[in-house]
């Protein structure tokens, strides 16, 4: 299972996320849906490294700050090769504008008008719980056409603060 990054940079208002920044895939996995930022980790590379070097490879931004706020284990049932543990981020701060690359087009979007229907169909079930404050630990299983086959989300104390 290989591990992998994704990352949302947020807006807070009155301490509460009001908005959150999408990126269009355009080519790839995951191809015509909204998502975060983030993919593969290169050869010796680190978690914290990887994120920071996708987002600036796909948003054209540095982040700042980041916070895990997830671990999401990916199991895709008739292709093992997609398997992936995700170490996921939130970002209040970086330098830099989200900007169009060849692989993503990036938008902000108010919470309450996320797109589901056009992101991956694990997001409605953990992402609104990460925007609430809560950590999240959770697994999908997929079948064929992205189906969800089996599902695990779990909301971390406050006293493990870290998903990992």
């Amino acid at each position: 299972m290989r591990n992998t990054t994704l990352l949302f940079l947020i807006k807070e208002t009155n301490g509460t996320i009001s908005d959150i920044c999408l990126a269009m895939k355009k080519r790839g996995f995951g191809t015509g849906r909204w998502n975060g930022v983030g993919g593969k980790l290169g050869e010796g590379e680190s978690i914290m490294d990887a994120v920071v070097r996708e987002t600036k490879e796909e948003i054209d931004v540095v982040p700042k700050n980041i916070q895990k706020i997830a671990e999401l284990t990916f199991t895709f049932a008739n292709n093992p090769d997609w398997n992936q543990v995700v170490h996921t981020y939130f970002c209040e701060e970086w330098e830099g504008t989200p900007t169009e690359s060849e692989e993503m087009a990036p938008a902000w979007f108010a919470v309450s008008d996320i797109p589901f229907d056009k992101m991956w169909p694990d997001d409605i079930f953990w992402l609104p719980k990460a925007l609430a404050g809560e950590k999240i630990k959770a697994s999908f299983t997929f079948g064929d056409n992205d189906v969800i086959l089996d599902q695990k989300v779990e909301s971390l104390s406050s006293e493990s603060s870290d998903p990992s």
